[in-house]
């Protein structure tokens, strides 16, 4: 294909991939009003997020594997649908129940959204101009964070409310659609496969008992009881399960182990899983910062996110330029990562009273940081893949970046909500106010309270916030050693492993 016909298909790709990202930043700068207006607590505010990454992780390997059996164009449509359907239906929610319901429909788009757009890129151009494409791909993914807090910002400050957040992107849903059907022509090749049901359903059942626990415990129950002893005890056996079928009983697992046989693919997972943890699970919280610690509104939150992603757009679109022309892309995450983790050593000493240019120059830091490293740890896994295991080992990377996404933000969520529940509890009595006048544990309208008690929950999420980012630090560590000893090996120039390689790589999957 020629640029201009990349640039042609790949223009209904990044549409979807605009509306899979502003799912959540549209969303972001509309939490807390949500949660007050639906009468939800911090464990809400938390699954609002998790609901989402959990449905998109479950399902990204399941599209991965459709890829392979059907039209990629329909099934990029069809997650678009799936997801249009999904934002009706939170746009109406009356209840958190029914909204976290609506959110988990719409991480089943958006999961496939998120895999489908790294395939069908990876069927259509080489390694090594791939790192162009994935810049675009990267300024995308800031243009819609740019805007999305920005444009959730101000609907939630219009009459439309909160509620209009989940209509924004319908009619960038149906423009991508009509932009898909008339500009992406693949052929549609079929391989015999089947689909590991089982699998993704061990998979998910595991992850989502610990988040549950993680989120629940210490407030629904005891962190040492048996009710913890219990989710523990079973999600660690189903997850056991679950590795169990994907390596010894399923004919085409969802997550195929014998890919973690090459050391690229191994480390750069590892990567993803600590980044993920770090960047969802800190930044997710930064929308509540800026509005119960700092006292903005929706729309002021939403510059603020500027700061972030502004360091993205830039790093995204230049490092995937300069590999382009060089085929080389270690230093990039090497560098990229070491970004990640002085901002977010900055971000952990913030509070309350921290000055706002040192907050968003923090906050470039780590924008930098992932801008140089999330899609081109996609791209050194790709690298090293056959095109017949492309699909399962971009939907692979793409899944436990998630994975880590959810674990982090239920994790961290669960943190906070303890650490300002403590907080506020402390602080009541040290008044002289019978804590049960406020419930420590929802997140409250802050204009409605007495001055001292507003004072107290400003202060409240502004320490536990920059704690937050201090817990996540040590996964950005992680991730730079893992990103350190992975071997750098030049981008390829055509979508094929040398014939060598190839021979190496099926005999290690006759020998699995």
């Amino acid at each position: 294909m020629t640029h201009r016909e990349i640039l042609e298909a790949l223009s209904g790709l990044l549409l979807a991939m605009f509306v899979a990202m502003l799912s959540s930043t549209v969303v972001t700068n509309a939490l807390p009003r949500i949660i007050t207006d639906l009468e939800g607590s911090q464990t809400g505010y938390t699954w609002v997020v998790v609901s989402t990454l959990l449905a998109m992780t479950a399902t990204t390997p399941l599209w991965g594997k459709l890829a392979d059996l059907f039209s990629k164009k329909l099934l990029v449509q069809s997650a678009l649908v799936i997801y249009s359907v999904g934002s009706l239906v939170a746009a109406f929610a009356p209840n958190m129940g029914v909204l976290i319901g609506a959110r988990v429909v719409q991480g089943i788009g958006v999961g496939g959204l998120t895999a489908l757009v790294q395939v069908v890129i990876a069927t259509m151009v080489s390694p090594r101009e791939r790192g162009r494409y994935s810049g675009y791909i990267g300024a995308v993914f800031a243009l819609a964070t740019v805007s999305g807090p920005l444009i959730g910002g101000l609907i939630v400050d219009s009459p439309l409310g909160w509620r209009g957040c989940f209509f924004v992107g319908l009619p960038v849903a149906a423009l991508a659609f009509v932009v898909l059907q008339r500009t992406l022509h693949l052929p549609v090749t079929r391989r015999d496969v089947s689909i590991d049901y089982l699998g993704a359903t061990l998979i998910v059942a595991g992850v989502s008992i610990l988040l549950i626990w993680v989120s629940l415990a210490g407030q629904q129950f005891a962190w040492a009881s048996a009710t913890t002893a219990v989710m523990l005890i079973g999600g660690a056996a189903v997850i056991a399960a679950a590795l169990w079928v994907e390596g010894r009983v399923a004919q085409d697992p969802i997550i195929p182990l014998r890919l973690f046989k090459d050391r690229t693919t191994a480390l750069a997972t590892g990567a993803s899983v600590m980044v993920g943890i770090a960047m969802f699970g800190a930044t997710v919280y930064l929308s509540q910062y800026f509005q119960l610690a700092r006292g903005m509104s929706p729309t002021d939150a939403g510059l603020m996110s500027i700061a972030m992603v502004g360091g993205l757009l830039v790093s995204s679109i230049l490092s995937g330029r300069i590999i382009t022309r060089t085929g080389l892309w270690k230093r990039w995450l090497v560098g990229g990562m070491v970004l990640v983790i002085v901002g977010l050593a900055l971000l952990g000493q913030i509070d309350e009273k921290t000055d706002l240019v040192l907050v968003g120059a923090s906050m470039a830091l780590v924008g930098l940081g992932l801008g140089a490293t999330m899609q081109n740890l996609v791209l050194a896994v790709q690298n090293n893949t056959r095109i017949e295991d492309m699909g399962a080992a971009s939907s692979v990377v793409a899944f436990f970046r998630s994975m880590g996404g959810s674990i982090g933000v239920s994790a961290l969520g669960a943190l906070l909500a303890s650490q300002v529940a403590t907080s506020v509890r402390d602080g009541l009595d040290s008044m002289g106010v019978p804590s049960t006048s406020h419930r420590s544990h929802t997140i409250p309208d802050l204009s409605t309270l007495p001055a001292p008690v507003r004072a107290l929950y400003e202060s409240s999420f502004g320490d536990a916030v920059g704690h937050l980012f201090l817990v996540s630090a040590p996964f950005a560590v992680v991730a730079l050693v893992c990103v350190l000893f992975i071997k750098e090996v030049p981008l390829r120039t055509t979508n094929y492993v040398p014939d060598e390689d190839r021979e190496g790589a099926d005999t290690a999957t006759v020998q699995a």
